[in-house]
């Protein structure tokens, strides 16, 4: 393939600009706010979990202490009604009289132990109403520090973004004053070679694979016409020639 001096070292600058928007898209998937948003939302997760579980048993000793307190109200009503039929000389037998009495005092114990029930379950539910305070505040303190790392993300990546527009425009234009062969020639190299399809021959050595040619490769080089497009024979890159070539 043949291709004017000029053309060749405009390749060399299409190069750099192909380097250039390949570190931009790695700068841009490394970014340290990736991890941070990972890691901040691992924690998120669990405790959202544990906030559902503290709110599951908040609701449910909600619903417990409901249940003990009416139990209780029961059994008071019931001792006050006793209580009023001892109280009014309605019940005048001896037996009934014992009865209702024993009932009132059966009654009294009932109420005391429902009434530690209900004690205990206020007591449970406070622990936990005091869990999902807690477990809410770190909730919207971890979603604060998403929000402040995903800002920031973003913002790199609007920078990162307006960087390689520029960059791929400024291709554009030097790719499009290159001939379509060696550019076809060039982009497929670059494909197979992790991104670097033409190097610069800088004192005799390739600066696609960083080793120096050998003497007859460097005579067939310096023989060769100045619009032959020639290859580094390590690896197969275009190399192109400059003054700096050691030829």
């Amino acid at each position: 393939m043949n291709a004017e001096p000029a053309d060749q070292i405009r390749l060399l600058d299409v190069q750099a600009l192909d380097v250039r928007l390949q570190q931009l898209a790695h700068k841009r998937r490394s970014l340290p706010e990736h991890a941070e948003i990972e890691s901040l939302s691992k924690d998120l997760t669990q405790l959202r979990d544990l906030l559902v579980a503290a709110q599951t048993e908040e609701g449910d000793t909600a619903r417990e202490q409901t249940k003990a307190e009416q139990d209780v109200d029961q059994v008071r009503q019931r001792a006050v009604r006793d209580q009023q039929r001892l109280d009014s000389g309605a019940v005048t037998s001896p037996k009934d009289l014992e009865n209702l009495q024993k009932e009132i005092v059966s009654l009294a114990k009932r109420q005391g132990a429902l009434e530690d029930v209900v004690l205990e379950v206020m007591e449970r539910r406070e622990s936990a109403q005091e869990r999902v305070a807690q477990l809410t505040e770190r909730v919207g303190s971890v979603q604060g520090k998403i929000d402040d790392a995903t800002a920031r993300r973003d913002a790199a990546f609007e920078e990162l973004d307006g960087e390689a527009a520029t960059v791929t425009k400024e291709r554009e234009v030097i790719a499009g004053s290159v001939p379509a062969e060696l550019l076809k020639l060039y982009d497929k190299l670059r494909e197979q070679q992790g991104g670097i399809g033409a190097a610069k021959l800088l004192q005799r050595t390739c600066q696609g694979c960083r080793q120096e040619l050998a003497i007859t490769d460097i005579n067939e080089i310096r023989s060769a016409a100045p619009t032959t497009v020639v290859r580094c024979e390590n690896c197969r890159r275009i190399l192109v020639r400059t003054s700096e070539s050691g030829l």
